[in-house]
């Protein structure tokens, strides 16, 4: 009985899905290497094996996206020969996860929201040598919004959690295999809206350039009523890269990102949704169903009204930010392995 089980287990755990407790320690103790999501108090009952986590309730599975403190979200990763290492990195050593690469693989990190590290690699990447050799995809771990909780990040292999720090697996293939990483971003820039642009790289900002001249860009939102649901867009290599508005500050005259926005960028606001679904559905029923790794944002979930809804070939926890290659907000990213 034991043996039909195991081999049911392995079986099922093919596709990023919702999973027990007792199944996941089961694929653990099987040695799968894995790529987990879940609330605090489940994911610190697992066991220790070859698997990186982080926090988050929050979920798009298969029948419908939910909040969820019960299940945990898994992704078994595809590693041939124990090719694979898992690295801690912190503020000062982040700039490191691309020399830290595989010659042909992928890197999966997950990253602590609003911490040091996360700043840094957020500030970073996109001018580390090497950025785009690769694949670097992953998530910013995440809370129920409705509470107090901490983020945290857990290292499987060593059954430590941080709160400060960010984990990786970096993922080595075969030669006749190649990993391919795609962003969604059912946002499109408006050009006949304002051109924006910023005086330094930073999350939070009082003035810019509103088409030239000197503006505070609180009053410049409030003044023209912008719903801050839609994101700013700009050119980032080529891909039309979100940065969602965190908070507009009335009395510091201040406004906050939960990405950051760059003095070398042009920036617009992006042109308003009717129905994110939908948006979303047009776009991602040509992905693959068998993603190594998928996530969607946190904003897209709540301002699409995405609960008790799905999305066509996209299963994945909703976090707190995505990272492909940079750090980025309300886009859906999803991984694959294809054969050369």
């Amino acid at each position: 009985m034991v043996g039909h089980l195991l081999i049911s287990l392995k079986n099922s755990i093919m596709k990023g899905q919702l999973y027990t407790l007792e199944e996941v320690i089961a694929f653990i103790k099987q040695g799968f290497v894995l790529s987990v999501a879940g609330d605090e108090n489940i994911l610190k009952q697992l066991p220790l094996g070859n698997w990186i986590g982080g926090t988050i309730p929050y979920f798009m599975d298969s029948d419908k996206g939910k909040l969820n403190t019960d299940l945990i979200f898994v992704n078994r990763l595809t590693v041939q020969d124990n090719s694979f290492k898992i690295l801690v990195y912190n503020e000062d050593n982040i700039s490191n996860i691309v020399m830290n690469s595989y010659d042909n693989g992928y890197t999966l990190i997950i990253i602590p929201p609003f911490q040091k590290v996360h700043e840094n690699y957020a500030l970073q990447a996109e001018d580390l040598d090497g950025i785009y050799n690769n694949p670097i995809v992953g998530w910013a771990a995440g809370t129920d919004l409705n509470s107090n909780d901490i983020p945290k990040i857990f290292n499987g292999l060593t059954g430590e959690t941080y709160e400060d720090k960010a984990i990786a697996i970096h993922v080595e293939l075969p030669e006749n295999q190649f990993a391919q990483l795609d962003i969604v971003n059912i946002f499109d820039t408006d050009k006949n809206t304002d051109e924006i642009k910023f005086y330094s790289d930073s999350f939070e900002v009082s003035s810019c350039m509103i088409n030239g001249k000197d503006t505070n860009f609180a009053e410049y939102i409030l003044a023209n009523n912008i719903d801050t649901k839609f994101p700013l867009t700009a050119d980032y290599s080529g891909a039309s890269i979100n940065v969602s508005i965190k908070e507009v500050n009335n009395e510091s005259e201040k406004v906050s990102f939960f990405a950051p926005v760059f003095k070398s960028k042009t920036y617009h606001f992006s042109k308003p949704l009717d129905n994110y679904v939908q948006r979303f559905e047009n776009q991602t029923k040509e992905l693959s169903e068998d993603s190594e790794f998928s996530c969607l944002c946190i904003l897209n979930y709540v301002y699409g009204e995405l609960e008790n809804k799905t999305i066509a070939n996209f299963t994945g926890p909703a976090t707190f930010g995505e990272v492909a290659y940079v750090l980025l907000n309300q886009t859906l990213v999803t991984l694959n392995i294809n054969e050369i």
